[in-house]
């Protein structure tokens, strides 16, 4: 009998996802760590590097083990370090920010479809390793005076059960409008925060792609970030609460691209599944139905425009083929 089960269905997926996802990262690292702007963002950036490595391995020796091919992933063809910066004041460590919140979420839900002990432990080691990371980068954002807090509110004094439905109407004719609670603020200042900058990255992808509608594309998915941040900001506004945000560092000048375009689509689809998720729960979690309507109405725009993606990679070759469930014919 062998010493543990084989690889489950769910176990192949998500490793062969999580394989992709790595490989992406350490080719993002390979770039940024050359280019950070200070000893501390490539402390954190060498360290996440040296740890991401080493479970790539772990998974492609569990593949090997099983008999099982490797996705391609991203190699050293997806990645030029000899180019210019493309992020310039602190950009780099607000993208890895980024890239880690994807990742927090994609280890819970991996951590849910497996059942070999083996598996479950690399997402458990995943999520620890991503988790202070995550913290790094945001402790160095706020240091920086990159990141900015959300807004403060007075400190609830009472406990209350809402009794009258006009709680649940953002569109009162007759009435003002309730103001929005923390938790509707918290999910649309944190739209708003990753909007600005998905917004940053879509500009610097859109200067520095190669194929004229991958250019177009990325433009489209500024344009897109824009919008949202531009409905999001005035709920805000009309319960004058200001939608500023901190600076989040900028893109270069620079039309040198150290990416290939392929790469550049995967991060665009990972932003995208962010960006659809945090809508969801914005939707699910707020009580006042103007702001539902507006979060669904940003996951549309969000989830039409990956499928767009998902259509553009297709075409030019860039997605790869999951492992399949049988023998095609």
């Amino acid at each position: 009998m062998p010493d543990k089960p084989t690889l489950t269905s769910s176990e192949i997926g998500t490793l062969w996802l999580t394989y992709q996802e790595k490989t992406f990262i350490l080719r993002l690292l390979d770039y940024l760590i050359p280019n950070a702007d200070d000893q501390t963002a490539e402390k954190i950036m060498t360290g996440l590097y040296k740890n991401l490595d080493k479970y790539v391995e772990k998974i492609k020796h569990i593949f090997e083990e099983e008999g099982a091919a490797l996705p391609v992933g991203f190699t050293s063809q997806d990645v030029n370090v000899h180019v210019p910066k493309l992020f310039e004041n602190g950009m780099d460590i607000s993208v890895l920010r980024m890239v880690k919140e994807v990742s927090m979420g994609l280890y819970t839900l991996n951590m849910g479809k497996s059942y070999r002990e083996d598996v479950i432990n690399i997402y458990k080691d995943l999520t620890a390793i991503t988790q202070a990371v995550y913290n790094e980068c945001t402790q160095y954002l706020l240091e920086k005076g990159i990141l900015a807090r959300p807004p403060y509110v007075p400190m609830p004094n009472t406990g209350e059960y809402i009794k009258d439905q006009k709680y649940l109407s953002g569109y009162n004719i007759f009435s003002e409008t309730r103001h929005i609670n923390t938790i509707e603020l918290s999910s649309i200042y944190h739209g708003m925060e990753t909007n600005n900058i998905g917004m940053t990255i879509m500009f610097a992808f859109s200067q520095v792609a190669k194929e004229k509608e991958i250019k177009q594309y990325f433009y489209k998915g500024m344009e897109i970030s824009k919008k949202i941040l531009k409905d999001f900001g005035q709920i805000l506004l009309e319960d004058d609460i200001s939608p500023t945000t901190a600076s989040t560092g900028n893109a270069s000048t620079s039309k040198n691209s150290p990416f290939s375009d392929k790469l550049m689509m995967y991060f665009n689809n990972l932003l995208c599944t962010l960006s659809m998720g945090a809508n969801a729960f914005g939707f699910s979690l707020s009580l006042r139905n103007d702001i539902q309507l507006k979060a669904l109405l940003a996951a549309k725009d969000v989830a039409d425009y990956a499928n767009e993606g998902t259509k553009l990679m297709v075409k030019y070759g860039w997605l790869e083929k999951p492992p399949s469930t049988g023998v095609e014919i």
